[in-house]
């Protein structure tokens, strides 16, 4: 039986890697005619990136191999004078698209001559799109797989048609903007912040965005049920094929471990869906007036709550930041951590409500387990997330939709009071809403499920690529 090998290039944040991963396992969980191989990209060190690396590695899932590339030079530096996220990540993709090019040809050489393999294409993270260049001179079409939803996919759309009659970026001050995928037209308050950038950050995503109509394939981390309207806009034959393969999610992130005792056990003495989680992901930190505002809607709420709280510089420990008295007044039914296992705790029965940066990993999770959510996005495309969320399909509180980490504006204690409220509310239609569409994710990845046929539909299509 002849093995079909993918070459996957992922972008090396924790939130990307781990998807595609998952996302590889599952291929070949579908044909185990197919083989993966992930190209792995090195930026700043980072040891949760670089331990999860070292573990895949290490532990070799099958079918599945890991071909570490040695660290590049950036121009501009990746962490030199630029401002914009999107630019020193296009950066940082354009100085290894020779490495990956080289190591592309090395595995297409070898397996040309051998009767066992064949490359059948390239699955590109989609700040990789410009990489679609080292697929097509090596005859190999090129797949991107895009880590968010159909609402984003639709914007990665729309710019470059935006793009040509004005050249420049957005304005705040610009209008709605009608967006595929959108039901209803999209404040510019919930656009990514790179798109307002005069420091490469826009130029970055127009050059990233023209690249999509020259996939073989769009792959989405979403399903038929969540976004039926956004995907129907895409199924036209306009734009490349897409492939809603969703919920992608790492459930291998429920096993044991030790470091997890003390914040599990503590949820452990909690009765069902009583406590609040509040997470903002691994770059979501916040100066000490929020934190004292956040610490005194909890308060107030009267509720339990789980706060992971990552301490930022100079401060040393979370107790510097909250209010004098705050940890003796909510002992018992508040605890605060400065990480915490956020599939476990959203799987645990205790947790009732989630107070989101509005990721999308974090709101497919969250729609996984049926908990709630209210909005609090803080950067890259979350405000726009919070909007789908909130606004086009009714599945979350809006807190705020758009909120910047860079902002100097405080969300204050009775706004966060009331949404821990609303979230927390039990007999509300949005749990009901929430948990229904939780069964509607689990379905479609089962057997027959619509993300199974669409899994098995890319499949086919890969398979029979010359």
């Amino acid at each position: 039986m002849k093995k079909v090998e993918l070459i996957f290039v992922p972008t090396p944040g924790m939130g990307h890697l781990v998807s595609t991963v998952e996302f590889a396992k599952r291929l070949i969980h579908c044909d185990d005619r197919i083989l993966v191989t992930i190209l792995s990209m090195k930026w700043f060190p980072n040891a949760s990136i670089d331990a999860y690396i070292n573990s895949l590695a290490a532990s070799q899932p099958d079918g599945i191999q890991v071909i570490d590339l040695p660290r590049v030079d950036v121009d501009p530096p990746l962490l030199g004078s630029t401002k914009s996220p999107e630019s020193f990540i296009h950066a940082f993709v354009q100085s290894y698209i020779s490495p990956v090019r080289n190591v592309v040809r090395d595995i297409v050489s070898t397996k040309s001559s051998s009767d066992e393999t064949r490359v059948a294409g390239l699955v590109l993270d989609l700040f990789c799109s410009p990489m679609i260049d080292i697929g097509t001179d090596l005859d190999l079409p090129s797949y991107i797989f895009l880590t968010s939803n159909a609402a984003f996919l639709g914007l990665m759309l729309y710019l470059p048609t935006r793009h040509s009659p004005t050249s420049s970026e957005f304005e705040t001050s610009d209008p709605e903007h009608l967006i595929p995928g959108f039901v209803n037209p999209v404040p510019t308050c919930v656009l990514p912040s790179d798109l307002f950038s005069k420091d490469g950050g826009y130029t970055a995503f127009i050059k990233t965005a023209e690249r999509f109509k020259d996939a073989k394939g769009i792959i989405l981390n979403t399903f038929e049920d969540l976004e039926p309207y956004a995907l129907n806009c895409f199924f036209n034959g306009q734009n490349p094929p897409v492939y809603p393969v969703g919920p992608v999610i790492d459930l291998n992130g429920l096993s044991y471990s030790n470091s997890d005792d003390k914040v599990l056990k503590w949820l452990d003495d909690r009765p069902q869906s009583s406590v609040v989680f509040l997470c903002f992901g691994s770059m979501g930190s916040f100066k000490a007036p929020q934190v004292k505002e956040i610490a005194l809607g909890l308060e107030r709420s009267g509720l339990r709550f789980l706060w992971s709280l990552r301490v930022p510089s100079p401060h040393n420990d979370a107790s510097e930041m909250l209010p004098e008295g705050f940890l003796e007044r909510v002992q018992g039914r508040g605890m605060i951590c400065d990480w915490a296992p956020q599939l476990k705790v959203l799987a645990h029965k205790a947790i009732g409500g989630f107070i989101s940066h509005c990721g999308w990993n974090s709101i497919i999770e969250s729609l996984w387990f049926g908990v709630p959510i209210a909005t609090w996005p803080m950067c890259a495309e979350q405000q726009l997330n919070a909007f789908k969320m909130a606004k086009e399909l009714g599945l979350a509180v809006e807190m705020r939709l758009d909120y910047r980490t860079y902002s100097d504006e405080l969300v204050m204690a009775d706004e966060i009071e009331k949404a821990v409220g609303v979230v927390m509310n039990g007999e509300s239609e949005l749990r009901k809403k929430v948990k229904e569409m939780s069964e509607m994710g689990r379905k479609s990845v089962m057997e027959g499920g619509s993300s199974f046929n669409s899994i098995a539909k890319l499949i086919q299509d890969m398979l029979g690529n010359n």
